[in-house]
C-alpha cells in the first residue's frame, strides 16, 4: 500500500470519482475534498477520508491539503451554457487562485491539474499537439476562455516552483456518469431516442477510466510544467450514432439534421428558455464548439507517460448503456432539461 496521502479535490465529479477509484485500486491513502452537498454515490463504497469545504474558503483548502504529498485537482464548473458567466469565473478562476495560494507553499510532490483539450491551439494541418498554444480567442466561448486562463494560472505557478502537471482531458465517456456530464447527457438523449439525429460536428473522446489512469501516470511520470493531451480519438457525431446503433440494437434510425436547422433550433430553444428564466444546455455557442474540435496528437501522453487508452467507441457504448439503465437515477435524460 502507498503510505503517502493523496488528495482528490472534486471527487464527486465524473473524472474525480474515477481518479478516486483508480487510486483505491493501487491501495493509496485517499482523502477527498467536496462540498457538504456533493453527490458521492459513485464512490460511497470506497474507503477514504472525507474533508468538506469549498474553493472559496482558504481555511478549508488548507485543512484538506495538510499532510498530503499529491493533489489531484478535478474541480471545474462545466456549465458552459450559462447566460451569465460570473458563476463560472468564481469556481474556475477565483477558486483555483485560492487553491494555488495554498498548494504553492505546501511542499507537494505533485499537483495534477485537470484542464481541457479546448485549451489547445488550432494547427493548420488539422492535427494539434501540446506545442500549439491557444490561438482562437475570438471564436471561443467565455467558458473556453476561462479554461485557458485557468490553465495559464497553473503553468505560471509551475514557473515559480509549483510541481504541477497539466492534463488536457477531452470528452470523457463511461459508467457512473451520475450528474451527468453535458456530453454524456447528449449521448443519453441519443440512445433513448429523444435526440435521434446527427449533425456536422465532432467529439474528441476518451474512456473515463483511461482519463483517470492518465492522471495517475502524470503523477508518477509527468514532467513538471508540461501539459499532456488526454484523448483517444475524435469521432464525428455521425460515427457516434453508428456506434450506438451497433452496440445497443436501437429500434429507430438516426437522421441527418442540416447545420442551418440545428443552429436555428438551438437559437429558438435559447430564446424560449431565457424567456422562462431558465438555462439551456444546447446553445448556439455550444453547438459552434462541437464544430471547432479537430484531431489531436496524443503521442506525448503515450510515449512519455506510457498511457494506453482503449477505443473511444467502446467507452461511448458503455456510457450509453449505463445512462439508459440509470436514466431514472440521473433524472436529467429529457429534452425538458435542454
Amino acid at each position: 500500500m502507498n503510505a503517502e496521502k493523496v488528495l482528490v479535490m472534486g471527487a464527486s465529479g465524473f473524472l474525480g470519482s474515477h481518479v478516486v477509484k483508480a487510486l483505491g485500486e493501487q491501495g493509496c491513502d485517499i482523502r477527498i475534498f467536496t462540498r457538504p452537498s456533493s453527490d458521492v454515490r459513485a464512490i460511497q463504497h470506497l474507503e477514504y477520508e472525507h474533508v468538506y469545504g469549498d474553493v472559496s474558503d482558504k481555511a478549508s483548502i488548507k485543512h484538506a491539503v495538510e499532510g498530503c504529498s499529491v493533489v489531484y485537482y478535478c474541480i471545474v464548473d462545466t456549465r458552459a451554457w450559462l447566460k451569465e458567466p460570473k458563476q463560472l469565473r468564481e469556481t474556475n478562476i477565483e477558486g483555483l487562485k485560492n487553491v494555488l495560494a495554498v498548494v504553492e507553499t505546501a511542499n507537494l510532490k505533485k499537483f495534477i491539474y485537470t484542464s481541457s483539450f479546448m485549451t489547445i491551439g488550432l494547427n493548420p494541418s488539422g492535427i494539434a499537439s501540446e506545442a500549439d498554444t491557444f490561438n482562437w480567442h475570438d471564436q471561443a466561448t467565455e467558458y473556453v476562455r476561462l479554461r485557458v486562463e485557468a490553465e495559464n494560472l497553473v503553468l505560471n505557478a509551475c514557473n515559480t516552483g509549483l510541481p504541477g502537471v497539466v492534463c488536457c482531458v477531452s470528452m470523457t465517456f463511461g459508467v457512473d456518469d451520475i450528474q451527468p456530464t453535458p456530453h454524456g447527457w447528449l449521448i443519453g438523449l441519443m440512445a433513448t431516442g429523444r435526440l435521434p439525429c446527427y449533425w456536422d460536428a465532432s467529439f474528441s473522446s476518451v474512456d473515463i477510466r483511461d482519463a483517470a489512469d492518465a492522471m495517475l501516470l502524470a503523477e508518477s511520470k509527468g514532467k513538471i510544467g508540461e501539459r499532456y493531451i488526454i484523448t483517444e480519438k475524435t469521432l464525428s457525431i455521425k460515427a457516434i450514432t453508428t456506434t450506438l446503433t451497433k452496440h445497443l440494437n436501437l429500434p429507430f434510425r438516426f437522421y441527418s439534421m442540416p447545420m442551418w436547422l440545428m443552429t436555428a433550433s438551438c437559437w429558438l430553444m435559447e430564446r424560449y428558455s431565457w424567456l422562462r428564466g431558465k438555462e439551456t444546455r444546447l446553445t448556439v455557442a455550444s453547438l459552434r464548439m462541437t464544430r471547432q474540435v479537430k484531431d489531436f496528437d496524443n503521442s506525448k501522453a503515450i510515449n512519455e507517460l506510457g498511457w494506453r487508452p482503449r477505443p473511444a467507441e467502446e467507452a461511448i457504448a458503455e456510457a450509453a448503456t449505463w445512462l439508459v439503465e440509470h436514466k431514472g437515477d440521473t433524472g436529467e435524460l429529457s429534452l425538458k432539461s435542454i
